[in-house]
């Protein structure tokens, strides 16, 4: 395919599957801030254009990168919903305490000299507040009504009106929670510098940066796959 600059960066991301990673090397918002075109993005953050054309082309004609993701437009919503749970949620379960624990660690023997790693600590915390909040509702709520919706289109079955009305109704509440989530994001990366590491840094201060910028990372990709491809889907399949 030709990737052109007029293109949004979520339909590009959506196309190309690859094209996150790319997205990610350069600091370019593909999932709350996907709705700018690939022109404006990357005018945003001070990068080239072409250059980020030029990959993107390369990766959408690599026969290795179309073998490795799933075409989530395709895939079913419940096999897409058990892939964002096992993957994305699981994986958020499991790194909010160990951070959580390596900042405590790290702010106990650096704060003195580094205090914005309280900051840090202030800010994940309330993330770590509201993404528990925000995936419980989903968990319990949003996901396993999408998946009876799914069954029922294919069932040829009629289910009960919802108590929230219409399945966009919560969804536009997990997407302004999305966009609170990478506000913090954003606060955290600025207070750090981008999470640069400071010379007088301990092993486990440069393991706590390096597991904030791969959470960071991961919770693009998970906001991605719901805001992107999930949510507009379930919103079609309910209209229909």
């Amino acid at each position: 395919m030709t990737v052109s600059a007029t293109k949004l960066v979520k339909d590009l991301a959506i196309e190309i599957p690859a094209a996150t990673n790319i997205f990610e090397k350069f600091g370019i918002d593909y999932c709350c801030g996907g709705k700018k075109s690939l022109q404006d993005a990357c005018a945003s953050v001070g990068v080239a254009t072409n250059e980020v054309i030029e990959m993107l082309d390369k990766a959408s004609e690599s026969p290795e990168n179309t073998k490795k993701f799933n075409d989530w437009t395709k895939e079913s919503l419940g096999l897409l919903v058990n892939y964002i749970l096992e993957n994305h949620h699981t994986y958020v379960h499991t790194e909010l305490p160990r951070l959580n624990a390596l900042l405590t660690k790290v702010v106990n023997k650096h704060g003195e000299n580094h205090i914005e790693l309280y900051q840090v600590q202030a800010n994940f915390s309330r993330l770590t507040e509201e993404l528990n909040v925000h995936m419980y509702k989903e968990e319990q709520v949003l996901f396993p009504y999408i998946i009876r919706l799914e069954t029922a289109k294919e069932q040829k079955q009629y289910i009960p009106l919802p108590p929230f009305g219409t399945v966009a109704n919560p969804i536009s509440v997990m997407c302004s929670e999305h966009d609170e989530a990478g506000e913090i994001l954003h606060h955290m990366r600025k207070i750090t510098d981008n999470y640069a590491v400071p010379s007088d840094a301990c092993t486990s201060f440069t393991l706590l940066y390096q597991g904030l910028v791969a959470f960071e990372e991961d919770l693009h990709k998970h906001v991605h796959l719901e805001n992107n491809i999930l949510f507009p889907r379930a919103i079609a399949m309910e209209g229909k």
